[in-house]
């Protein structure tokens, strides 16, 4: 009994300290995650219409405030206003929610395809059930992998079963 209790005890996960920060050459030319940039149109009943490039992470109250806010008697009723921002969508202001615009139509975010191949962490975070971790992972496979060949390559990564695939596959395109 003593030997087993010393092998259970010894077997216990110990916190090992993570190694030091490797400083990156200045001339290295790769875009850090904190310059990275999202275009999106803002549009509606907003002071400033346009496309603006925000940084990656920012909210969509941040891409109202660049386009210099709301105009009078407009309401952001029907948005999310602390929403990640997508790059390359479009936020209307000012719309009711269902209501559909005269002119092309939008894609509600939520409801876009994404690239497993071509799509940023930040945006594999939007899929249903999927944080920061697992994310990483899915990119991580990623790249070990050369690119995925099929959307049903995501049972591989550590962390999806059969629930979470089943709320993803739709939501994912190769």
């Amino acid at each position: 009994m003593a030997v087993a209790g010393f092998f259970v005890w010894r077997s216990k996960p110990s916190a090992q300290p993570l190694p030091a920060p490797v400083p990156m050459s200045p001339a290295a030319p790769t875009p850090s995650p904190a310059t990275a940039k999202v275009t999106v149109h803002v549009t509606g009943k907003i002071r400033k219409p346009g496309v603006y490039l925000l940084p990656t992470g920012a909210r969509v109250t941040d891409a109202v405030s660049a386009a210099g806010g709301v105009s009078r008697k407009a309401s952001t009723g029907a948005l999310n206003l602390a929403r990640k921002l997508i790059d390359g969508e479009q936020i209307v202001v000012g719309a009711a929610a269902g209501q559909v615009l005269s002119g092309p139509l939008t894609v509600d975010p939520a409801a876009a395809v994404i690239d497993l191949n071509s799509a940023t962490t930040e945006q594999l975070e939007q899929l249903p059930g999927v944080g920061e971790v697992l994310a990483a992972r899915i990119s991580e496979f990623r790249a070990s992998r050369g690119g995925f060949t099929s959307v049903e390559q995501l049972r591989e990564v550590t962390g999806i079963g059969p629930r979470k695939f089943a709320e993803i596959k739709p939501k994912v395109r190769v």
